[in-house]
């Protein structure tokens, strides 16, 4: 018998409120393959958030649940390590001290001083901020921070890497360079990776499947697009890809046609980029403003 790698099994997620019950997942059921690059996408408030913090074990469904493995995730662990937005990075301790931090933690009484001190090293290095090993927070850039930060949750050895829009505060370039980075990483390490975004290219640049998500309360997964596109991914070649745009037209078409809740008026489609106003293939709007346009 073959057991799933990671299985979100009809997750329910509700909360009380003064007025009753919310619903802000319904029913999600997803099945992800080891090594699978999956990105969730979706307006704002639709519950990508909620369905990482399942996965991450810090927050329970109401019904259902989160297998890893064959084992039932309830709680946090190590074999879940999460990414957020904004690097969460110690300030008084160096780069080196902010990844030992987390090694320390996961493999003590596991791997020697010197093991661990290689192991460190080898993570900082796959970010490419082994240079930076010395220097603390306040001292280098966002993008360095965010490479620090996935520096300690590739250093902790995690079956699954859940990103919660990790580059959504980086500048386009920055944000150009880090993606880039990710899917060399990717590439080399075949880890499992659960990614939220509100930017359609890199979705269809990054990934094995996107999820794209409902509008809430009571969301749930309205499509699974699956990405076709060969690796390794080169961006520029990408920008003159009829498959890739049209991944990224049936992206933006669900965003924009599907996702309307009755009454709503259709929202207009966003007028495309010319090719050398961004370093992505063609930037997307951020999902926020399409929503607040799609309900005004």
């Amino acid at each position: 018998m073959t057991i799933e790698h990671l299985n979100i099994d009809h997750v329910t997620v509700e909360f009380p409120t003064p007025g009753g019950t919310f619903r802000a997942l319904d029913d999600i059921d997803l099945v992800i393959e080891k090594g699978e690059f999956v990105s969730l996408i979706g307006h704002s408030g639709c519950g990508k958030s909620t369905v990482l913090n399942v996965v991450a074990g810090l927050l329970q469904a109401s019904r259902g649940g989160v297998v890893l493995d064959g084992t039932e995730v309830d709680e946090p662990g190590p074999d879940r390590a999460v990414v957020f937005q904004h690097h969460s990075l110690l300030p008084w301790l160096t780069a080196y001290q902010n990844v030992e931090l987390a090694v320390k933690t996961v493999f003590r009484g596991a791997k020697s001083k010197a093991e661990m001190r290689d192991w460190i090293e080898h993570n900082l290095r796959l970010v490419h901020m082994e240079h930076a090993r010395d220097k603390r927070p306040g001292e280098i850039s966002g993008g360095m921070k965010q490479r620090v930060g996935i520096a300690r949750a590739l250093a902790m050895q995690p079956k699954v890497l859940l990103m919660d829009e990790p580059f959504g505060a980086l500048d386009a370039l920055t944000r150009a360079h880090m993606q880039d980075s990710l899917m060399e990483i990717h590439a080399e390490l075949g880890n499992t990776v659960i990614m939220i975004t509100h930017d359609v290219d890199e979705a269809v640049l990054l990934s094995d499947r996107i999820v794209m998500m409902t509008n809430g309360p009571a969301a749930t997964i309205g499509q699974i697009l699956a990405i076709g596109l060969e690796r390794p991914r080169e961006r520029v070649s990408l920008a003159a890809s009829a498959q890739y745009n049209h991944y990224r037209a049936e992206v933006l078409k669900f965003l924009y046609e599907r996702q309307r809740r009755p009454g709503e008026a259709k929202a207009e489609a966003p007028a495309e980029k010319t090719a050398g106003e961004s370093p992505l293939p063609q930037k997307s709007p951020d999902l926020k403003v399409v929503r607040d346009k799609a309900v005004a």
